[in-house]
């Protein structure tokens, strides 16, 4: 039962870190209900996170290696192709900026109220509903080499809004893309390579509490298969959201959205 559980946190981690319907919210739904020390642990969570972590930089390898490369040649060789992909790097850097600085004011605090009224969760379910809400009717055209710092600095304080757990981080960047005009393939790519620093920033600030006793516990296996789950079902999430966004069905999630906001206020209070 025991494994059972680390690999259903697993699948539920790997589902909805994706998907615009906010993981951190289903985590702490699921933490209310089942009240296991499971979701307590830190450790399972870091590994969780690098789980998704390494699925979608395996989905995103090729632009990756890309814009590394072109980068290399702009500094080398001052290239015309490497200054597009560095411009785009940077862009994606002024995009983290906001999260960067205001994460570490208010992290603390937002859990302090967060363990104090669990219902905000459901509040942010519905937030994120509304904004999805938004891009029903947007029809966006520009692309890659067309985001300017005003746009990226924008889409970053969308990013800040999802610290509120309940509130989807990619929900809100992709609605934050698609209302500064950008078009869907353009403002998936630009969503998740903003996740990327993010959730680097996450790691490195996770494994200073990380605790080396995993052996000691007898864990090590339970971890791995929770792993395997968060890896493979991020990966098959990533393809569902991406078949999402191309056909401008995005807003759908919001009917979800809804439902799990009516369930979580109802349930807490």
């Amino acid at each position: 039962m025991e494994i059972i559980k680390y690999i259903i946190l697993g699948i539920l981690q790997g589902i909805t870190e994706p998907l615009p319907i906010s993981s951190s919210g289903h985590i702490y739904i699921f933490k209310a209900i089942f009240n296991t020390r499971i979701f307590q642990d830190l450790n399972l969570e870091i590994f969780l996170n690098f789980a998704s972590f390494i699925a979608i930089v395996i989905i995103l390898r090729k632009e990756l290696k890309k814009y590394i490369k072109g980068i290399y040649q702009y500094i080398i060789s001052k290239g015309k192709e490497g200054k597009d992909a560095f411009h785009y790097v940077m862009m994606v850097l002024v995009g983290t900026l906001p999260v960067g600085v205001l994460g570490l004011i208010i992290k603390d605090p937002m859990e302090q109220i967060l363990s104090k009224n669990i219902f905000i969760v459901g509040i942010g379910f519905i937030i994120t509903a509304l904004f999805l809400l938004l891009t029903i009717h947007c029809q966006g055209e520009k692309e890659d080499k067309d985001i300017t710092v005003k746009d990226a600095f924008l889409i970053g304080l969308f990013q800040v809004v999802a610290l509120l757990p309940g509130i989807s981080r990619s929900g809100m960047t992709l609605v934050g893309c698609i209302l500064r005009g950008f078009d869907n393939k353009t403002s998936l790519k630009y969503s998740f390579m903003l996740y990327l620093p993010v959730s680097i920033a996450t790691m490195i600030l996770g494994i200073s509490e990380f605790s080396p006793m995993l052996k000691e516990t007898g864990l090590i296996f339970h971890y791995i298969l929770g792993m395997i789950a968060a890896g493979v079902f991020t990966y098959l999430s990533y393809n569902w959201l991406t078949k999402t966004v191309e056909r401008k069905n995005l807003w759908k999630f919001s009917i979800y959205l809804f439902a799990i906001a009516l369930f979580s206020i109802m349930f807490f209070i």
